[in-house]
């Protein structure tokens, strides 16, 4: 088993530590290569900046998705009004409605998700049941064209800061962990904010952390 660092100042210290860490040893899985079971923590999760000059990441479109998730409506035809246009990555994924179960806000929207969490934190400090589920196996029926990647995202308070947990399934480090560290990480100020408590940390985790093949060059 290799050892593989699990502590960082930020996404863009963790992203610049996995690029070359995949390429080196992922396993050849589909069309990817992947490490298996991979979390790690980002110490200063406000600090959502991705800096690696190939990447060229966009703060602007990261945004715009947050917005669309914010928006509670997964149309991606809502992604295009905010952002100008459509990527066609979600046009891909959209289903005969137009509408993507990976947005997120859609998600959590479902069943008022975050109130249910800021009310237990407000009730209970130390509860365990301060969670929030995305990936739903009681509608696989409907995830032909796009599977979310997040299973949950939960929050615990900790010497009265906010720590978060994301669980995922897989997440893609070039596209869908520049875009969704951002998104996370905006979910928890809001609820910090919700609370009048400060961020701690970050603690991100994925089943399979993979880079495509195309993007290994």
């Amino acid at each position: 088993m290799i050892n593989v660092k699990n502590n960082f100042k930020n996404a863009d210290e963790a992203f610049k530590y996995f690029y070359p860490y995949i390429k080196k040893y992922g396993i050849d899985f589909g069309d990817t290569k992947a490490l298996f079971n991979i979390g790690f923590y980002l110490d200063n999760p406000l600090q959502v900046n991705i800096t690696h000059p190939e990447r060229n990441w966009n703060i602007d479109y990261a945004e715009a998705e947050w917005q669309w998730y914010l928006s509670g409506d997964p149309s991606v035809e809502k992604l295009g009004q905010i952002y100008g246009k459509v990527p066609p990555i979600w046009d891909k994924m959209a289903d005969s409605e137009r509408k993507c179960r990976s947005n997120y806000g859609w998600q959590w929207n479902r069943n008022h998700q975050i109130d249910y969490v800021v009310a237990k934190l407000k009730d209970v400090k130390d509860t365990r049941h301060a969670a929030i589920s995305i990936y739903d196996g009681k509608e696989i029926n409907t995830y032909a064209k796009d599977t979310p990647c997040t299973y949950a995202v939960q929050f615990t308070i900790l010497n009265n800061k906010l720590n978060m947990a994301v669980m995922m399934r897989s997440n893609d480090l070039w596209y869908g962990f520049c875009n969704d560290q951002y998104c996370f990480v905006m979910l928890q100020k809001m609820i910090a904010e919700r609370l009048s408590i400060e961020l701690g940390n970050y603690y991100h985790f994925a089943h399979n952390f993979h880079l495509y093949n195309n993007k290994i060059k």
